[in-house]
C-alpha cells in the first residue's frame, strides 16, 4: 500500500474506506487544523494520516534529552536480545492493560511489547500508564519501523508543556482523572449517572474504566479518529469522547435489562460493539456538542482531586491504599455512624453521589440542627463557619424535604460588610428529596447560553502568565468552576450562588431556583422560573420544621 504499511494486516482493514487521493496538509493555523481534524480530513488516507501524525508529534515541546529512534536501535538488542518478546513480562506500570492489536500483523503485535520494554528502560519515572499499549499499537500503523514508533511515543511521554497534558504516567494522575471524569458525568450526564448509582455498588470503579473505553475497547477506526483530534487539542478531547460514549450507552440501553451481572462489563461490551449503533462521525459530533466545561475548569478540578488524594495518602497503586480509598468513598455514609432527623442513610448516600468526587472521600459531620441549637441565625453562622463545603437540609411542616450543597465557607459573607453580597462557586446546587427527587444546578453552569466567559478561550497557545499551577491558586479555593466575578453575567441576579446577612440567607438564584430563609429560621420561601420546565424546589412559602447543616470530615 505505502511506506507505512509494514505492521498492518490489510486483510483485516476495510480498504474500501481508504482514499487513494493524493492530499497534502499545508495549514499551520491552529483553528483551521482543529477543524480539519474534527472533520476527518486525513482519516481516509493512510499515508497522509501518518505524515500528519509525524508532523504534529514532532511539534510537541519535549524535554531537552528525549530518546529518539537511534536510542531504540542501540538498546533493543540489549533488552530483548534473541528472546521472543511475547515471553517477556511487561512492566508493572501498564497494569495488565489490554494490548489491542488494531489490525496489526504478527510483526506489529510483537513490536508492541518490545517498544513497551524499551520505554520502561528509558522512562524509569513512569509508575502507571495503562493507555500506553494502545497508543503504541495505534502509532505502529503509521510508522515506517519500530524505532520511528518508539520515538513518536517518547515525544508524547516527554512533553514538558505544563498547559498541554497528554498521557497519565502516575497512579495519582490516573486516579484523579477518574475522579474528574466522575465529577463531569455527575454534572453533565445526570441521567447516566443516576443509572450508575442505581445499578452499581462502586460508581467510581465504573468511572475508573473511562480510559479503558478509549484505549482498549474502542475499535481501531474510532480511536484513530479520536487520536486525530487529541494530537491537536489535547487531553480534554478524551473526556469529551468518554462522556459521549456514556451518553450513547444510556440512550441505547435505557430501560433494557443488563446483559451481564456487571455494569462495567456491559459498558465495555457496548464500546467494543459501538459500530452497531453509532458511527465515528456521530460519536465525535456528540462529543463536541458537550460545550459545558473548559480546559481551565478541568485543570482546576484535576488539581483539586489530586490534592484530595494526596491528603489521603493515595499516590501509588497499593492494595492497602486502594482498600482505604474505596472504604472512604463507598462507606462514607455508614448506617452506624450517621443519624439525621431529616434524611435516611439511603437518601444521604444519594446526595453523596451528587457531590464532587474529592469530597465524597469524606464523611458527613453534623454541625448545626435547630432541634439542638435553636432557631438562631447567629448560631447557624457560628456553627457553620470554618467549614467548607457544607450541606444544608430542610424539612418543612408540610413534610417537604429540600436542601443545598454550598461550596464556600459562610464566613465569606463578611467581605461585603453590612451589605448582602453573593459568593460561592458554580459547584453549588439546590435539591429536593420529598415529594420527588430533583437536583437543580446553578443555572449559569447548566445553561451556558445565558453567559459568556470572557477569560475562557480555547487558544492553542496561551501566554505563560495564564498557565495554571498549584502555587498560583489558594489551596483552600481549588474549585472546577470560577467565582461569579470571573463571568460576564447578564445581570446581577444571575450571579447568585449563596448570600447571608443578619437578616436572611439566600441560596441558589440566577433564573432558576432560589431559597430564602428568614432570620428566625422558622420561615422560608422559594422563587422558581418555568423557563427550564422543572418543578419548584418546594412550596413558595413554607414553615421550617427542622433544619440541619452538615460538614465534611476527613
Amino acid at each position: 500500500m505505502d511506506e507505512y504499511s509494514r505492521f498492518v494486516d490489510w486483510d483485516k482493514v476495510d480498504v474500501s474506506a481508504q482514499s487513494q487521493d493524493t492530499k497534502e496538509l499545508t495549514c499551520t493555523d491552529f483553528h483551521e487544523l482543529k477543524q480539519l481534524a474534527r472533520q476527518g480530513y486525513w482519516a481516509k488516507n493512510h499515508s497522509l494520516r501518518a505524515k500528519v501524525y509525524h508532523k504534529l508529534i514532532s511539534n510537541i515541546p519535549c524535554r531537552t534529552v528525549t530518546p529518539d529512534a537511534n536510542v531504540y536501535r542501540d538498546i533493543v538488542v540489549k533488552i530483548i536480545g534473541k528472546r521472543n518478546s511475547s515471553s517477556l513480562p511487561l512492566p508493572e506500570f501498564v497494569d495488565n492493560s489490554l494490548i489491542p492489536t488494531y489490525c496489526l500483523n504478527a510483526e506489529g503485535v510483537g513490536a508492541i511489547r518490545k517498544i513497551i520494554l524499551c520505554i520502561a528502560n528509558q522512562f524509569p519515572d513512569i509508575s502507571f500508564c495503562p493507555a500506553l499499549p494502545s497508543v503504541i499499537a495505534l502509532l505502529l500503523h503509521y510508522s515506517k519501523d519500530e524505532a520511528e514508533c518508539f520515538e513518536q511515543v517518547c515525544r508524547i511521554l516527554a512533553c514538558n508543556d505544563p498547559s498541554k497534558r497528554l498521557i497519565d504516567q502516575t497512579f495519582l494522575a490516573f486516579e484523579s482523572s477518574c475522579m474528574t471524569f466522575g465529577d463531569l458525568v455527575n454534572k453533565y450526564c445526570q441521567a447516566a449517572h443516576k443509572l450508575m448509582v442505581a445499578v452499581s455498588e462502586d460508581v467510581l470503579e465504573v468511572y475508573s474504566d473511562w480510559q479503558r473505553w478509549l484505549f482498549g475497547e474502542l475499535p481501531m477506526e474510532y480511536i484513530a479518529r479520536v487520536f486525530d483530534v487529541f494530537l491537536v487539542e489535547g487531553y480534554k478531547v478524551l473526556y469529551r469522547v468518554a462522556l459521549a460514549l456514556l451518553k450513547f450507552f444510556h440512550k441505547v440501553r435505557a430501560g433494557q435489562p443488563m446483559e451481564s451481572d456487571s455494569i462495567q462489563q456491559d459498558i465495555r461490551a457496548f464500546v467494543r460493539d459501538i459500530a452497531k449503533s453509532v458511527s465515528p462521525e456521530r460519536l465525535l459530533e456528540k462529543a463536541f456538542a458537550i460545550r459545558l466545561f473548559s480546559r481551565k475548569e478541568i485543570q482546576l478540578l484535576q488539581m483539586a482531586n489530586e490534592k484530595a488524594l494526596q491528603q489521603k495518602g493515595i499516590t501509588v497503586k497499593q492494595k492497602s491504599c486502594l482498600l482505604m480509598f474505596q472504604q472512604n468513598v463507598h462507606l462514607a455514609v455508614h448506617a452506624e455512624n450517621f443519624k439525621s432527623e431529616i434524611v435516611s442513610v439511603k437518601e444521604m448516600r444519594d446526595i453523596w453521589s451528587w457531590i464532587p468526587e474529592r469530597f465524597a472521600l469524606c464523611q458527613p459531620l453534623l454541625l448545626f440542627t435547630t432541634l439542638e441549637h435553636g432557631c438562631s441565625l447567629s448560631r447557624f453562622y457560628s456553627h457553620s463557619e470554618g467549614h467548607e463545603p457544607t450541606l444544608l437540609l430542610i424539612k418543612t411542616t408540610a413534610k417537604e424535604v429540600c436542601g443545598a450543597y454550598l461550596s464556600t465557607d459562610w464566613s465569606e459573607r463578611r467581605r461585603g460588610g453590612n451589605k448582602l453580597s453573593f459568593f460561592g462557586t458554580g459547584e453549588c446546587f439546590v435539591f429536593r428529596l420529598q415529594p420527588e427527587v430533583e437536583r437543580y444546578e446553578w443555572v449559569i453552569i447548566k445553561h451556558p447560553e445565558l453567559v459568556s466567559t470572557g477569560s475562557e478561550t480555547e487558544n492553542h497557545a496561551q501566554p505563560a502568565s495564564s498557565t495554571l499551577s498549584s502555587s498560583s491558586i489558594p489551596s483552600d479555593r481549588l474549585s472546577p468552576f470560577l467565582a461569579a466575578r470571573h463571568f460576564n453575567l447578564p445581570s446581577k441576579t444571575a450571579s447568585m450562588f449563596m448570600a447571608g446577612s443578619s437578616e436572611c440567607i439566600i441560596v441558589g438564584g440566577g433564573d432558576g431556583q432560589a431559597l430564602y430563609l428568614d432570620a428566625d429560621l422558622n420561615h422560608g420561601r422559594t422563587s422558581h422560573c418555568n423557563t427550564f420546565n422543572n418543578q419548584p424546589l418546594c412550596s413558595e412559602s413554607f414553615q421550617i420544621s427542622i433544619l440541619e447543616v452538615w460538614g465534611f470530615r476527613d
